[in-house]
């Protein structure tokens, strides 16, 4: 039982990095490609604030740890084959370069597990509803908030020299794509507090969802390491191939994002922040001519988003099997 659990710990710190890798374009990626900062600093400053971002709350963690499934429903191999699933999936994307959500790897990767090991009837149907309903929504309020938002900064500022504008808005780009990582950090890291958490809970170590300290603290230092490893090509499909960015769409986007997330963070829901970072800037973008955004490019990313659920669901279920046949 413990070499089981000591497994999933394991699992779980991997998969957390393999979400920082991926993820790290979800803030640095405009900052990157505004040239507001370089990409080693860009990585470096990210990290940082991403690992202070996991200490804000642990309420997203505890959705993750009772309201997919109940936690006494299933045992450490399940949480093992969803952090498998998800581990697996974040990797292979990053390498061909499309930012995918780990939430919807995750949670696709324990809800497949959780059937493969006990049936439809111990997934908490209503916990999920709530989840699906935050992961469906916060891309399209990230669209909204990213145009009306880079509408009311031009409305403001828009008459002033394009110097002038680069100029301030690259400062304050620092300060929002830094808010950005602590907001990643603040939601992303958490969902694999809950796992963690999740499998104590199952394994009897624990008696209900509340996170040990020493479960933030490594889920926050893999983040940051993921994170300064930089998935350039990510950062390049983010930053460059969606839409050419200057510092004010950076700073508009990542403001906007940054508002959507925190306050997902506070009231416990798991968002996509892939999702969201994504929405705002094409949101942003869509703010100076549709034909400004590629769309071509946002589509193979609209796809992968898509498939990242089911997929991982799959993988989860078949690893499951798998462990429980030759386990």
């Amino acid at each position: 039982m413990h070499e089981i659990v000591i497994f999933t710990v394991v699992l779980a710190i991997l998969f957390d990095i393999s979400n920082g890798w991926n993820d790290s374009a979800n803030a640095i990626a405009t900052v990157v490609s505004t040239r507001v900062l370089t990409p080693a600093k860009a990585v470096m400053l990210s990290a940082a604030m991403n690992i202070l971002g996991a200490f804000l709350t642990t309420a997203v963690a505890k959705t993750i740890g009772k309201d997919v499934v109940d936690p006494k429903a299933i045992t450490e191999i399940v949480v093992a084959a969803a952090l498998f699933s998800g581990f697996a999936w974040n990797a292979a994307m990053t390498k061909i370069g499309l930012p995918v959500s780990a939430s919807h790897a995750l949670i696709g990767g324990l809800i497949g597990a959780s059937v493969s090991y006990g049936g439809t009837g111990i997934l908490n149907i209503s916990g999920i509803v709530k989840i699906f309903t935050a992961l469906i929504t916060s891309p399209l309020i990230g669209i909204a908030f990213g145009f009306v938002f880079m509408k009311f900064i031009l409305k403001v500022f828009g008459t002033l020299p394009a110097g002038t504008i680069n100029r301030h808005f690259g400062k304050l780009q620092i300060l929002s794509s830094s808010f950005m990582a602590f907001g990643h950090g603040s939601n992303d890291a958490q969902k694999v507090m809950g796992i963690i958490t999740l499998s104590l809970v199952s394994g009897g170590y624990l008696q209900s969802v509340e996170v040990p300290f020493w479960v933030v603290l490594i889920c926050a230092l893999a983040m940051g390491l993921g994170t300064a490893l930089g998935g350039w090509k990510v950062i390049k499909t983010m930053g460059v191939s969606m839409l050419k960015l200057e510092p004010i769409h950076g700073f508009a986007a990542e403001t906007s994002a940054t508002a959507i997330i925190l306050g997902a963070s506070h009231m416990g829901l798991p968002v996509s922040t892939t999702h969201v970072i994504s929405t705002s800037i094409m949101g942003v973008g869509a703010t100076r001519r549709l034909s400004a955004v590629r769309w071509g490019v946002a589509g193979k990313i609209i796809l992968a988003w898509v498939f990242t659920l089911p997929a991982c669901a799959l993988l989860g279920w078949a690893f499951c099997k798998a462990a429980i046949y030759f386990l």
